[in-house]
């Protein structure tokens, strides 16, 4: 199967699979083939306008508009153009993407609000002995992808201009074998949208290719219920994790439960400004980027100018809780990560804030464990509100965070018990990462055979 410099939906893979099944068999049947030219009116290049939120009554398309077969006219923008009536789309009418990575993607228009095309689309109108749909559909296979290729222009920006467009070669058939093959692909499109509707017979001589495109729909299926049940697994281990971590920390006495502040040092970090321009004293700090749930990103490092008296002051230390002071997402905010020691002589940025254990009494791992679990994140969550509608701690906010404070005998068990629930989901997810590799290969192979006649 021919890789495309672009990802498609499942949706859009099935109906190109099913299309290049087809268009194979018209090849195979030694079917004529005619360019694009003979059977379309000359192509047009879109309307060269600036899109505006401001509506004018008048809506423009562009490449980003045309997704997996649809356009959502909600989010389209408007334009102003005195030309309407030579760029106004109609039904039936075929957009083509002629530059960037989309190169070569196309949207049959079935119906339209008053609409016009942006300059980087090619419109095409097919004669009236040629069915719309029926090119569209050819559009999709990789009959019609090779050729695309083989006509792109410039390694920079990819395109291909009208007139290579117009040296396509399509099938000729006649209007019953393009009403066939139309209505079988639009089954098979309907089909990727939860249809029940059976594959329509297809007529000689492509009457075997109806077995052919239903075998790869129930392999795909196949592959895609292997990618679910995966899914699940992951979902379900880590729901495991979230209630044992419940259950574990709601079990203690509530005269147990102390504020962060009462056993913890907590600090904000160095403020990013000119005075912070590495120079004699760079030195590593860390920023949101770095701090994800559970772990330290240590790559992509980034500089502050600090001054040997200031790293005794700013210094992290193996054990210090790190917390995101703020995210625009709900499900972020307040990320938190152990720093262990991994980058020597390391200071924090002032969105990272430093949660400094007293180890006498209250182990890192075991506050890390509970900021991470679902009674600690949504303390934070809580804390965090604004009226604004971001998320946003303070060092005073995780101050007064209360946690539960077991004897530390107590806190050791808790953590290496965590520590092996969550070392198996890993395992699991690792599993899954490798698995996810051969199951994404696993659709082009099936491919691949079916358009050699293999299935």
């Amino acid at each position: 199967m021919i890789e495309l410099t672009f990802k498609q939906t499942q949706s859009e893979m099935m109906v190109r699979a099913a299309a290049t099944v087809i268009f194979n068999g018209l090849l195979r049947a030694e079917f004529p083939n005619g360019r694009l030219s003979s059977i379309t009116e000359h192509p047009q290049y879109g309307f060269g306008a600036s899109a505006s939120q401001e509506n004018s009554g008048i809506k423009l398309v562009r490449i980003t508009d045309l997704q997996d077969g649809k356009i959502n006219w909600d989010t389209v923008p408007y334009c102003q153009c005195e030309q309407l009536e030579k760029y106004l789309l109609q039904p039936n009418d075929i957009l083509f993407a002629r530059t960037g990575a989309t190169t070569g993607k196309t949207h049959l228009v079935k119906e339209a609000p008053v609409a016009v095309f942006a300059s980087y689309l090619i419109r095409v109108r097919p004669q009236k002995e040629v069915r719309s749909d029926y090119l569209y559909y050819f559009f999709q296979s990789d009959v019609y992808w090779r050729q695309i290729i083989e006509e792109k222009e410039g390694s920079a920006q990819p395109n291909v201009n009208g007139q290579k467009l117009m040296n396509i070669e399509v099938p000729i058939v006649d209007n019953e074998i393009q009403l066939a093959i139309s209505q079988f692909l639009e089954i098979v499109r309907q089909r990727q949208d939860g249809s029940i509707n059976q594959l329509p017979e297809l007529p000689p001589p492509l009457d075997g290719q109806r077995r052919i495109v239903a075998r790869i729909e129930e392999l795909a299926a196949k592959v895609e219920e292997a990618r679910g049940l995966r899914r699940q697994s992951i979902e379900e281990s880590e729901a495991l994790v979230n209630a044992t971590a419940f259950k574990a920390f709601t079990g203690f006495d509530s005269r147990n439960l102390l504020p962060i502040e009462s056993i913890c040092e907590v600090k904000g970090g160095i403020q990013k400004s000119s005075d912070r321009v590495p120079g004699a004293n760079p030195r590593r700090y860390i920023t949101v980027a770095h701090v994800q749930r559970n772990w330290i990103d240590t790559g992509d490092p980034r500089y502050f100018e600090v001054s040997n008296k200031e790293l005794e002051r700013w210094r992290l230390l193996p054990g210090d809780v790190l917390v995101i002071e703020g995210n625009g997402s709900a499900d972020h905010i307040g990320r938190t990560a152990l720093f262990r020691g991994e980058i020597e002589d390391c200071v924090h940025q002032n969105h990272v804030i430093r949660v400094r254990p007293n180890q006498a009494q209250l182990m890192p791992e075991y506050l890390n464990t509970y900021l991470n679990s679902p009674l600690g994140r949504d303390q934070m969550l809580n804390l965090s509100r604004t009226t604004s509608g971001l998320f946003t701690l303070s060092v005073g906010r995780i101050r007064s965070i209360e946690i539960p404070l077991p004897p530390l005998p107590e806190q050791h068990r808790i953590v290496a018990y965590f520590d092996d629930l969550q070392a198996k989901v890993d395992a699991l997810k690792r599993l899954q990462a490798e698995t996810a590799v051969e199951l994404d290969a696993l659709l082009p192979s099936i491919l691949d055979k079916a358009f050699k006649g293999e299935l």
